[in-house]
């Protein structure tokens, strides 16, 4: 059973002193695949560092977060272009909208995201897209760039049913992380109507934890937990939801796991 995390961030600080570790204990639980989204500048070498000593199963991707979207925005943005001319990156991301921590740089984060979907067409590689209170804002956006070419994720999914059609309908997987094993979560119901082939797992290491280790530090090797719990509510096996999750990864990213 080969499974994908398709979002995590485990070049961060928290997982300093025991990556090697993290990283077998993901391969012991069958996830082999890691796709490491960027954050800003300032991540990119630590991400590169934890690709290269795991050429196998790191994937890196580059972007600028909606929450490092800043005065120095236009510099940021250079670097981002820069490293996708100088290396081999999997995706754009992590961008999008965030209206939860701070609305003042909105009109800057809505130039930002559009500029990296112009980046990922481009190059020919799905967006990673962060939609914290902003799924309304995010789907207006892409509705108004209308191309129909653009792929990619929406990270850390979890609305209605008519939700996500609108993203499906925009060409883009579901990602289902820990949030999906909270108790009264709405993305259980929302699950129900979604075919699997619209859907992807990730953990957003190390954050967003799935039961039983809500509140603690997340990792890759908590992928299965994911898996356990989209197998139950769509009643099927999880070896089921690992290969259809991983075809699905397969396919957005081009090519084979």
């Amino acid at each position: 059973m080969i499974l994908a995390d398709t979002h995590t961030h485990l070049y961060l600080e928290a997982f300093d002193k025991d990556r090697d570790e993290v990283m077998q204990r993901a391969m012991d639980a069958g996830v082999t695949r890691l796709f490491l989204p960027n954050v800003d500048s300032t991540s990119v070498g630590s991400m590169l560092a934890l690709c290269e000593r795991y050429p196998k199963n790191c994937y890196p991707m580059v972007g600028l977060h909606p929450t490092s979207v800043k005065e120095n925005y236009k510099d940021e943005l250079a670097k981002v272009e820069s490293c996708l001319i100088e290396g081999k990156y999997y995706g754009i991301g992590e961008c999008g909208l965030d209206y939860y921590w701070d609305k003042t740089y909105i009109i800057e984060q809505e130039f930002v995201f559009r500029h990296h979907v112009d980046l990922a067409r481009a190059y020919n590689l799905p967006l990673i897209v962060h939609i914290r209170e902003s799924f309304n804002e995010v789907i207006r956006l892409l509705k108004d760039i209308n191309k129909p070419d653009l792929r990619g994720i929406f990270h850390c999914f979890s609305g209605s049913t008519e939700q996500a059609r609108q993203a499906i309908d925009l060409g883009f997987s579901l990602g289902l992380g820990g949030v999906i094993t909270f108790k009264n979560n709405r993305m259980q119901e929302t699950l129900k109507h979604i075919d699997m082939k619209h859907l992807v797992l990730e953990t957003d290491a190390p954050f967003l934890a799935p039961v039983p280790y809500r509140g603690k530090r997340n990792e890759p090797a908590y992928v299965p937990l994911i898996a356990q719990k989209v197998a139950e509510i769509k009643q099927v096996s999880i070896e089921e939801v690992a290969s259809a999750t991983t075809a699905n990864v397969s396919r957005l990213f081009g090519f084979t796991i």
